[in-house]
């Protein structure tokens, strides 16, 4: 470990990930259920803080476990950036994804988001310059950093940040979302009931988030998967997007997993191969319209309206 690295962990390293459960509006279950997955986040942020240089970074990412890749690039991203906006002038998100890291773009943005809540940076203004259609996961990140680290602010007062517009605050709940599902240690009886006490207009995506969170990480064996479809029943077009998202996200890393692929089936009434696929050419279809936008509108909603489309169109011929 070299002197700069030591002091830039030192200075904003994660060293206790285990005490980020104990905090306040946290379910006491949270490390065992979740554990590894914030352990693999911290190990992917401090190696970059430690060493970013990518020769040495992605083999101490990689050495993890698969399953959790996508983690360990959502944390190196969130150290990258950081780097690269407290010293500008390697690119080095650009070049991660130019690399191994381009198999895990959307955690990769996701890990950008959070940097960005963490420097109290505007995720919109950033996402401009990002992928057209994933780099709005940026946002997400931003939402989930929000509802893990000022969690009275953002799901107790239920406070959306000034700077996040009626645009970005979809992409926002979810990630908020997403830190529900975690923070309550995968209790769908707490998630129900903690997104139960928003408006019912951000309600949807907030489950989105949630059902995104036990596709991809899991800690939802099929009857609570079960439980969550029936909790969230006002929602079933955004949950099934949900799920495929999540397999979506793993068929581009290549790191399927047994509980993806279950979420896929009572989510979204298919298989993870297929989801992935459908949603794959629906990013397709939303790259192509944001080719001719002027930015001025989220191309992640674009994708996920075309997606929804497509999952539903398959649930019909599949029933006719």
């Amino acid at each position: 470990m070299s002197v700069l690295g030591t002091l830039r962990l030192r200075m904003f390293g994660i060293a206790d990930p285990q005490g980020v459960f104990r905090r306040p509006g946290f379910a006491p279950r949270c490390w065992d259920q979740f554990g590894a997955v914030l352990q693999s986040l911290a190990d992917g942020y401090n190696a970059s803080l430690d060493a970013p240089s990518l020769e040495v970074l992605v083999p101490r990412l990689e050495a993890i476990e698969p399953a959790l890749h996508g983690f360990a690039y959502e944390g190196a991203a969130m150290g990258l950036h950081v780097l690269d906006v407290l010293a500008p002038g390697k690119r080095r998100i650009a070049n991660l994804l130019a690399g191994q890291g381009g198999r895990h773009k959307a955690t990769v943005y996701v890990g950008v988001g959070m940097a960005a809540a963490r420097l109290r940076r505007r995720p919109e203004r950033m996402v401009r310059d990002l992928d057209p259609v994933l780099g709005w996961a940026a946002i997400d990140g931003y939402g989930f950093h929000e509802g893990f680290f000022a969690r009275r602010r953002a799901i107790d007062n239920q406070v959306i940040p000034s700077h996040v517009t009626e645009i970005g605050r979809p992409v926002y709940d979810q990630g908020l979302g997403r830190s529900i599902w975690f923070s309550s240690a995968g209790q769908v009886d707490l998630v129900a009931r903690i997104i139960s006490s928003f408006p019912p207009y951000r309600r949807g995506d907030i489950w989105s988030g949630a059902a995104i969170a036990c596709s991809f990480a899991g800690g939802a064996d099929k009857a609570a998967l079960s439980d969550v479809l029936t909790s969230a029943s006002e929602h079933p077009e955004q949950v099934a997007w949900a799920a495929a998202t999540a397999a979506w996200t793993r068929a581009l890393a290549g790191n399927p997993t047994e509980h993806t692929d279950i979420a896929c089936g009572v989510l979204a009434g298919l298989d993870s191969v297929t989801a992935a696929r459908l949603l794959d050419g629906a990013r397709g279809q939303a790259l192509l319209a944001a080719e001719s936008s002027d930015r001025s509108w989220s191309g992640y909603a674009t994708w996920r309206r075309i997606a929804t489309q497509s999952l539903t169109d398959h649930s019909s011929r599949a029933l006719s």
